[in-house]
């Protein structure tokens, strides 16, 4: 009842005026993100977070989150429309999606990526609300060595899930660390890896990072690849909506499967993509009409829609209540968070009340508005996509800029975006994962404080890692996670 209640009061802050408009900005701004390729979620995040630094904490971050789901909802359109996914998680969509337009089902199609999206959303927005506040309490008992094994499960938990050879996410990590490694060490005071240059002081800022790796080096890339928009009209009414509705209850199963398996991947760090990929796969599998997916099967673009909303809604809760980022997109909220002095964990539900709560009562409004906003509105984001490629990608450039300039008023930043900026896209043409570089960039510091508090409190020993149950089977999964590749691959030759 006590969570009831906290929620209730959530919902009497976001439904603050400020607080609704700038969700419906976010909304508007996400969908705009996901339907223009080259940018994303946690591009769009990314670059957009410095103009939050003025508003009210819970302002800000309720606008960012909608942003997300924003680029959730504006990511199908263009899959389907034009075949051009316009969020990775969305290429799962397009194997249906767009021989549904070309039949003369746009209307059909869209609608039934939207509902299905927000479906998953909020059967993933339910389980963040009851589980969350028990996660925490939870997490309560934790000291530095149990925040260390935490944060070592993650990282091996990229290496083993992950879609990428381990060599190259293991690399991506590594550079990551040394990266987050740069500036003034926090317990000694002494300085690492700056080679005497006054702006490496700082060390490495994570948004100017994270603002050329992903806006940067996905424009590069798109822009070398030749964009062009072909096709596309898209044509939705009440009918068509009301009509979509009727049929989509009979596909409750395989609706109810991608939300488990995108929940699953989220709070793991599996990720929308490989989430939408895997429902995808298993929901052609079971299918009655299987051999037919790839021709316009509704159900070929229900099972990734539902598996990729629900991942990315859910990858929130592993950052608020243990600070360990579940998605490149949570991973730029939980920078945001740093920067506006709150630290994500279990202290978080105590300390921020308002906070946590009011985001997770925006979660439930922003996935409602989202839906209406894509619903009434897709002529139009059709229409943007007329624009030339070559316009778009000049005002990403000079935004992306301006984003990286804002966050220190340097011009060194703008420099170093364009650095990373070149790295992304080095980075998307070796296909090396960016994800766990990100990851290691933002808990780089915090993994390297717990280690050493840990080994402090036990002077110098290692056996502190497993000096009780529920550290020991934290590092034990870890070490799971991190050999679960070539584990799996022997078990399938012994087989």
């Amino acid at each position: 009842m006590e969570d009831f209640g906290n929620l209730m009061h959530g919902f009497s802050v976001a439904l603050s005026l400020p607080n609704l408009f700038f969700m419906l900005v976010g909304i508007l701004l996400g969908v705009l993100i996901g339907v223009l390729p080259g940018l994303g979620g946690a591009n769009g995040v990314a670059i957009l977070l410095p103009l939050t630094f003025t508003m009210p904490t819970t302002t800000a971050i309720i606008m960012l989150s909608c942003i997300y789901w924003g680029a959730l909802f504006g990511g199908a359109i263009t899959s389907i429309l034009f075949n051009i996914p316009g969020e990775p998680w969305s290429v799962a969509t397009t194997f249906d999606g767009h021989p549904m337009a070309q039949q003369g089902r746009a209307g059909e199609a869209l609608t039934a990526a939207f509902t299905s999206s927000f479906v998953g959303a909020f059967i993933a927005v339910l389980m963040v609300t009851f589980l969350a506040p028990v996660v925490a309490r939870f997490a309560l008992r934790f000291g530095p060595a149990e925040f260390f094994a935490v944060q070592f499960l993650t990282f091996c938990s990229f290496v083993g899930m992950s879609n990428a050879q381990p060599f190259k996410t293991i690399s991506a990590m590594m550079l990551g660390f040394a990266l987050a490694a740069v500036g003034l060490d926090t317990v000694t005071g002494q300085l690492r890896l700056t080679f005497g240059s006054q702006e490496l002081l700082r060390g490495f800022d994570f948004l100017v990072a994270v603002i050329g790796l992903f806006g940067l080096g996905e424009i590069f890339v798109t822009m070398e690849e030749g964009l062009a928009f072909k096709g596309g009209k898209a044509r939705i009414n009440a009918r068509i909506v009301l009509e979509t509705w009727k049929q989509l209850p009979r596909y409750w199963a395989t609706a109810l499967r991608g939300t488990l398996i995108g929940c699953w991947m989220g709070v793991t760090p599996g990720g929308a993509t490989p989430a939408s990929f895997m429902s995808y796969g298993i929901a052609k599998r079971l299918s009655k009409n299987g051999p037919q997916f790839g021709k316009g099967q509704i159900e070929g673009v229900i099972a990734p829609e539902t598996a990729a909303h629900a991942a990315g809604t859910s990858a929130l809760l592993p950052m608020l209540t243990l600070g360990i980022p579940g998605s490149p997109t949570a991973a730029v909220l939980l920078g945001g968070l740093l920067i506006w002095g709150l630290q994500p964990g279990p202290l978080l539900f105590v300390e921020q009340k308002d906070f946590v709560w009011g985001l997770i009562a925006s979660m439930y409004l922003g996935n409602l508005a989202g839906l209406l906003v894509v619903l009434t509105t897709v002529p139009w984001w059709a229409a943007i996509l007329r624009i030339p490629f070559a316009i778009i990608a000049p005002v990403i450039v000079v935004i992306c800029a301006i984003g990286a300039y804002t966050v220190h008023n340097a011009l060194f930043d703008v420099l170093l975006m364009l650095v990373f900026g070149v790295l992304g896209y080095l980075f998307k043409k070796l296909s090396y994962p960016m994800a766990p570089l990100v990851l290691a960039l933002v808990l780089g510091d915090m993994a390297e404080s717990s280690f050493r508090q840990a080994m402090l409190i036990s002077q110098g020993s290692v056996s502190i890692f497993w000096a009780n149950g529920l550290v020991g089977t934290l590092m034990a999964l870890g070490l799971i996670m991190l050999f679960w590749q070539p584990v799996g691959l022997l078990l399938r030759r012994a087989r």
